[in-house]
């Protein structure tokens, strides 16, 4: 059973009751991420996830964990580039203790000073781990030859020189501009009921003010580069984004099918061709990114530099004859069944559910139907597949990311 719950001041609840699980997964998702920031402010969504760990005004650092081990719960929370989210797993008998805690956190941290200089510290450690992951800085590269250093472009991460400056005042501003009550989705998932779920969100959420929401649309201009960034490192990296269709799409599920075609499994074009007929790469993949906006289609490659060459005129070719020759019959069936079978893998997790359920509140304001989309992939047709593919990997647009050894970027 599915429910949900709108409040007068903008907050959403959206709950996935799971009949025979002995667990829930409840999460607040915040509409905001990196693409929402300025360049002053650029990092701060991914350090105001952290700092909201460090203190409320009843618990301290260790004592916030320390509450959720005691119950036996995980906690965790992530940053994107247009998303925050705050998520625990829990027993099911174990619910209001672990939601009470969750919801501490997110309304009352006081962000203590000593906590924040532990903590810039700690983020600034991340961003140089991110340095030393050269799969991790292709794909953020790319995001910037595409994107440009706006919006989508940006590093979740931010830069140094920005965490060591953000303030308590910085932080303040922000969460009043963007953790906004309109702004917010929460969401259930498990062996939990609507009553209790309702109850517990009217408890902490009920008297949250509206604020003073920012709406920030990214203006979003793609920008065709090649770049390099040199690393003496032992493989090459390589990425490559075409544009596809914004979320929401009429075709995005084409585009997906498209893309399992293309990079998404292990009997996909890329991986036959570049893998496994010319042993040109370990890893070769492909993945869609999404936004309101605009889109990209992404491709990755970890090659031997002295291969580095022949695997990008390798993935190009895999490119263009998909484009120029189109999909087979049996390529579109296969992969429409991945699509439908991944459905219903994630139907048996409370925390995948919780997390499309909650996404699909914020970003379409209405609850996801399952029923609905499963008959939408099986209405897919194999012509509009093929149409499909005018819409998405076109060259004019294209942009390349490499990390290696080397200062010379690839000719797009």
């Amino acid at each position: 059973m599915i429910y949900e719950k709108r409040y007068d001041n903008g907050l959403r609840l959206v709950v996935k009751q799971m009949e025979g699980l002995m667990s829930v997964t409840m999460g607040i998702l915040v509409g905001t991420g990196a693409s929402a920031e300025t360049d002053a402010e650029d990092g701060i969504s991914h350090f105001i996830e952290h700092m909201q760990f460090k203190g409320t005004q009843k618990r301290n650092a260790f004592e916030i964990s320390d509450a959720f081990d005691r119950l036996g719960a995980q906690v965790n929370a992530f940053t994107g580039k247009d998303l925050t989210c705050y998520y625990s797993k829990c027993t099911s008998d174990h619910t209001a203790a672990c939601f009470e805690l969750l919801s501490d956190l997110f309304l009352n941290s006081t962000f203590p000073e000593e906590e924040m200089d532990r903590e810039k510290g700690v983020v600034c450690e991340e961003i140089s781990m991110n340095e030393d992951t050269p799969e991790d800085l292709c794909l953020d590269l790319l995001a910037r030859a595409f994107y440009g250093t706006k919006n989508y472009g940006r590093n979740i991460l931010g830069t140094i020189e920005n965490v060591k400056g953000f303030s308590v005042a910085d932080i303040q501003r922000y969460k009043k501009a963007r953790y906004c009550p309109e702004n917010i989705v929460i969401s259930f998932a498990g062996g939990v009921d609507m009553a209790t779920a309702q109850s517990l969100v009217e408890s902490y959420f009920g008297a949250l003010d509206k604020g003073a929401y920012e709406e920030r649309k990214p203006t979003v201009i793609l920008q065709n580069q090649s770049l390099v960034k040199r690393k003496p490192i032992e493989q090459m990296h390589i990425a490559i984004a075409y544009p596809s269709v914004p979320r929401g799409d009429e075709r995005e599920d084409y585009v997906s099918a498209i893309n399992g075609i293309l990079g998404g499994s292990m009997s996909a074009r890329l991986f036959q061709e570049v893998r496994e007929k010319r042993g040109l790469a370990y890893s070769v993949y492909s993945y869609l990114s999404a936004y309101p906006e605009c889109a990209s289609q992404n491709i990755y490659a970890g090659v031997n530099p002295a291969n580095a060459e022949e695997a990008y005129e390798a993935i190009l070719e895999v490119v263009k004859d998909l484009k120029e020759n189109g999909i087979t019959e049996d390529e579109f069936l296969r992969s429409r069944e991945q699509m439908k079978s991944g459905m219903f893998f994630s139907n048996e997790s409370s925390n995948s559910q919780m997390l499309l359920y909650g996404k699909y509140m914020l970003y379409y304001d209405k609850i996801f139907d399952f029923e609905d989309k499963l008959q939408r992939i099986n209405a897919m047709t194999y012509d509009k597949a093929q149409e499909a593919l005018s819409a998405i990997l076109n060259d004019k647009n294209k942009a390349v990311a490499i990390i290696g050894n080397t200062d010379t970027p690839f000719k797009l």
